[in-house]
């Protein structure tokens, strides 16, 4: 199997790093790089659980080759709290209960936080639209869509600003 050399920002933070050419994002997050906050779920994009930011977009890790992380910015669930105090997103979520096991919370925060770095204005609806591709199997995604929608229509300072 073959390697390549990749940089990238990671949380802020430059990485240098040589992969293989098959590695998916989501393993290499996890297994190479040590932040297990990134989930895997299905493997196949369908479940969103491994959602990370690329420069300011959700996308899910297990679609996303490692070799394509090269010369991008690339967040992770674990650059949403500084010092380990919560930010907006995780507040929302805890003041709402959207969460029971946490399994999915990594990808909902995730999703969440780059629809508020769009500066759009989501209505409940659209909100619901926009989560449809993250599952989660024990909510029935009430609390997660009212955190969401109170995330997205807070001025908090505390909210995320994308690093580089």
């Amino acid at each position: 199997m073959s390697e390549h050399k990749i940089s990238f920002y990671l949380n802020g933070n430059p990485v240098s790093a040589t992969v293989e050419s098959r590695i998916h994002a989501a393993d290499f997050l996890r297994k190479q790089i040590g932040l297990t906050g990134t989930h895997i779920g299905c493997e196949q994009g369908v479940c969103g659980m491994c959602t990370i930011m690329l420069n300011g977009q959700a996308i899910k890790s297990c679609l996303l080759l490692a070799v394509q992380m090269n010369n991008c910015n690339i967040e992770t669930v674990e650059s949403l709290s500084d010092n380990d105090e919560l930010n907006a997103v995780q507040k929302a979520f805890k003041k709402h209960h959207a969460l029971q096991c946490g399994f999915c919370t990594p990808g909902f925060l995730m999703l969440a936080t780059s629809l508020k770095i769009t500066g759009q204005k989501f209505s409940r609806e659209d909100i619901r639209s926009e989560i449809s591709g993250t599952i989660c199997r024990c909510t029935g995604y009430e609390g997660i869509i009212n955190a969401i929608e109170d995330y997205l229509n807070s001025d908090n300072e505390n909210s995320y600003s994308f690093s580089q």
